[in-house]
């Protein structure tokens, strides 16, 4: 029985992962890996955890994913997203490793992207993400998956997209919305279900796994609430070029073309998912 280390399991996407594991990967003795059952920043803790239960395969979900923590926090989004995923590469530089990334490597000047598009960070957290690609495609046996906006349900209730607009409007909170930012939104149980195909076709390299269909902020809003009428759900429409903030990309959209070819089933647009889903929890 192959043993398969998650991180970030207690995250969205690598709690729906762990979730999915029984139905795409029966075989797989997976250990889903916390901050309470592994501190990853304890790199002597880790290198110890490694070698008394060594995997056969490692998918790599953990981070520092929230961008104004990163702007906030260089140095420590530095040592979580590079110098852990640097030492998670050599200690599986025999095994399969998957890397979790994002479509925000790109300054978002084109869209739709596809995997020989240069990249262009202009975030911090974009930056980590890079750097630590950069490591894991030096090693042929290991994988890169970019995604994009990952929705669905997880165990903090706050990690996808429709959980964090669910619950500003469940506090009575109008939410601004750009109108002018574009990505490819999709179920995170859609995204877990791709890295497992990927997973036991053997798949190594950089893949973009993400929605077809390319949407800005603001349709993304309105598609989610007129799922939720009964939130009274308030959306005002705002542009990026009235925000102030941190750097933002305006078009980081996928083409996840390459991948799809290897997958038995269609990515699907977020539209398209919710509309055959009317009842699921998102």
């Amino acid at each position: 029985m192959k043993t398969v280390w998650v991180t970030g399991a207690g995250g969205l996407i690598g709690n729906y992962l762990v979730r999915a594991a029984a139905q795409h990967a029966p075989s797989a003795n997976v250990v889903p890996l916390t901050r309470d059952r592994l501190d990853l920043s304890d790199f002597s803790t880790v290198r110890s955890a490694f070698r008394k239960q060594p995997p056969q395969l490692v998918i790599h979900c953990a981070a520092l994913s929230q961008s104004p923590q990163c702007e906030a926090n260089p140095a420590l989004a530095r040592k979580l997203n590079v110098e852990v995923t640097t030492l998670l590469a050599e200690l599986a530089a025999d095994i399969p490793l998957i890397f979790l990334s994002t479509d925000l490597v790109f300054d978002g000047q084109l869209g739709d992207y596809d995997e020989t598009a240069p990249v262009n960070p202009l975030s911090v957290y974009a930056q980590t993400k890079v750097a630590a690609e950069q490591v894991l495609l030096a090693n042929p046996g290991h994988t890169v998956i970019r995604t994009s906006l990952n929705g669905g349900t997880s165990p903090a209730g706050n990690r996808g997209f429709n959980e964090q607009l669910r619950r500003a409007w469940q506090a009575g909170n109008s939410v601004r919305q750009f109108t002018d930012e574009f990505r490819s939104p999709i179920p995170a149980e859609i995204t877990a279900r791709a890295i497992w195909e990927l997973v036991g076709r053997g798949s190594t390299g950089l893949y973009h796994v993400a929605g077809r269909e390319r949407l800005s902020r603001w349709q993304i809003g309105q598609l989610l609430a007129a799922r939720w009428p009964g939130l009274q759900p308030r959306i005002d429409a705002a542009s990026l070029k009235e925000y102030t903030g941190a750097p933002r990309a305006p078009d980081t959209s996928l083409n996840s073309a390459r991948a799809q070819k290897l997958l038995s089933f269609p990515l699907p647009g977020l539209r398209e998912w919710l509309s055959a889903h009317p009842d699921e929890a998102f």
